[in-house]
C-alpha cells in the first residue's frame, strides 16, 4: 500500500510541476509563444472549441503569431474573441490569417510579470505540500488501522519529504528560468 502512496504522491506532484509549467506559458514575455493563445476557445458550430483545433497557429517572425484557420468564414468570430480575451494584443486581420504582433516589453512590465511568476511559483509550492500533507495523513491512518509500524510510517514519511523537496526545486528552477527569460531584453 505504501509503494503505491509514494508512486501517486509523486505523480501527482508531477502533474503540479506540469500544470505550473503550463501557467507560465500564458505568460507572455516578449516572444511569440502559440501557448498564449492556448485558452482562447471559438464557438464553431455551437460548441466552444479550442483556437489551436480550428486553426493553425505558426510564429513566421520572433515576435508574430500568424493564425490561419482551416475555415476561413470563422476568421471574424477569431478576430472578435481575441479581441474580448485577456491576452491583450489587438489582432490584425488581413482577410486571409490574423497576426498578433507581441508588443517589446517596458522594464515595468517586465518585473510585474516576474513579480506574477514568482506568485504562480508560490502557488504551484503549496499544492505541493498539500500532496505531501495528504500523502502523511493516508500513512498515518494506515498505522492506526494497524497497517504499518510506526517505524514504517516515519521511513516513508522521509521518502516523502525527499519527494517534495525535489518537486520544490523542480519548480523554483522553472520559475528562475521564466523570471530570467522575462528579465532579458
Amino acid at each position: 500500500m505504501s509503494i503505491e502512496l509514494l508512486k501517486e504522491t509523486k505523480e501527482k506532484m508531477l502533474k503540479a510541476e506540469q500544470a505550473f509549467q503550463r501557467e507560465l506559458g500564458t505568460i507572455r514575455a516578449g516572444r511569440a509563444n502559440p501557448a498564449l493563445l492556448d485558452r482562447i476557445q471559438i464557438i464553431y458550430y455551437g460548441a466552444p472549441t479550442p483556437l489551436n483545433q480550428i486553426a493553425q497557429i505558426s510564429i513566421p517572425e520572433a515576435r508574430v503569431l500568424m493564425i490561419t484557420p482551416f475555415d476561413k468564414t470563422v476568421l471574424k468570430d477569431i478576430e472578435k474573441v481575441l479581441m474580448q480575451s485577456d491576452i491583450g494584443i489587438n489582432p490584425n486581420n488581413d482577410g486571409n490569417v490574423i497576426r498578433l504582433v507581441i508588443p517589446q516589453l517596458t522594464e515595468d512590465r517586465r518585473k510585474e510579470l516576474a513579480k506574477q511568476v514568482g506568485k504562480e511559483a508560490e502557488n504551484s509550492k503549496v499544492s505541493v505540500r498539500n500532496i505531501r500533507r495528504e500523502a502523511i495523513d493516508e500513512l498515518k491512518k494506515s498505522e492506526k488501522n494497524k497497517e504499518l509500524t510506526s517505524d514504517d510510517v516515519h521511513s516513508y514519511e522521509e521518502d516523502i519529504q525527499k519527494l517534495t523537496d525535489e518537486s520544490i526545486k523542480n519548480v523554483d528552477a522553472i520559475a528562475s528560468e521564466k523570471e530570467k527569460e522575462l528579465l532579458d531584453v
